[in-house]
């Protein structure tokens, strides 16, 4: 009968009932989302001004004296570490939490490249083909000290845990790897690869997995491919970028002519070692 007589009251004039015009609005601002922003872990969706001074904010007010490098999200309370903001199907843009504090002393522009390959996922192989894995347990290269690999290592745990000091995690998972390699020191060479590359890898996730948890599985990968491509930090990088179609700001043309890892990018390419020598020698491979 109610539903009736409202019916009535709109057919004679009376105040019609207004349909929801903006069902997903801003949880901050409750209006129209204005440059769609989105937490990293929880991927919540928020005006980007409004998330970030919602950081501001939460920061501020904190007891510590140390800034944080996440923060909860509003509306789950899960932890973020950054705003991913000006996705276009493509490529995006990250504001990482507290980013203009206490973090900017030592994240670095290299540390947000390390840190947005973990939102990158590569055709399959790729990466694996061009710093050649297979290879790598193949001649059992493994077995080799790799000097550059504590450095990496400490920048790669500085990236994803938005922490300066990584130390005592660092020690603690080169540790595992340098166990590794002595341990098939003693065994020979005579373990199929497959079980040795899978020990490899159950070995560092386990050491890693209490600090990286989700991103363990591709931590270990990254582990894998920087271990296989022999080179320091520096050409691994570049070499990386290329092989993503990715160019460094800073790199300027005098700089690609003197570096070999670098080429003109005129279309994608991969970079290949040759299996005939334990040198680095990195060539051009252009994909139609």
């Amino acid at each position: 009968m109610e539903q009736e007589e409202a019916m009535k009251d709109d057919e004679e004039g009376g105040s019609p009932c207004i349909p929801n015009l903006n069902p997903n609005p801003c949880p901050i601002c409750l209006g129209l989302l204005s440059q769609d922003s989105y937490l990293d872990q929880c991927f919540h969706t928020f005006c980007y001004k409004c998330i970030v001074r919602w950081t501001q904010v939460v920061s501020s007010r904190s007891s510590s004296l140390r800034q944080s490098s996440s923060v909860k999200c509003p509306l789950c309370k899960t932890e973020n570490f950054s705003i991913i903001y000006g996705y276009d199907g493509i490529t995006f843009q990250q504001h990482f939490i507290n980013q203009n504090n206490g973090n900017s002393t030592f994240f670095s522009k290299d540390h947000k490249y390390r840190l947005q390959c973990y939102y990158t996922e590569p055709e399959s192989g790729l990466l694996s083909d061009a710093f050649k894995v297979e290879r790598y347990w193949k001649l059992h290269k493994y077995l080799q000290p790799n000097s550059w690999l504590e450095k990496w290592l400490k920048r790669e745990l500085q990236a994803l845990l938005q922490e300066e000091d990584v130390e005592i995690i660092m020690h603690h998972i080169l540790g595992v790897i340098h166990s590794f390699s002595r341990s098939y020191h003693l065994k020979g060479k005579t373990h199929p690869l497959h079980r040795t590359q899978e020990e490899f890898k159950v070995l560092v996730a386990d050491a890693a997995m209490p600090f990286l948890t989700a991103r363990t599985k591709r931590f270990v990968d990254e582990v894998e491919l920087f271990l296989a491509s022999g080179l320091t930090v520096e050409a691994f990088d570049k070499a990386y970028r290329r092989c993503l179609g990715w160019k460094k700001s800073e790199e300027t043309s005098e700089d690609n002519e003197r570096t070999s890892t670098e080429c003109e990018p005129i279309a994608p390419c991969l970079y290949f070692i040759d299996d005939d020598s334990d040198e680095v020698d990195w060539t051009e491979d252009k994909l139609a």
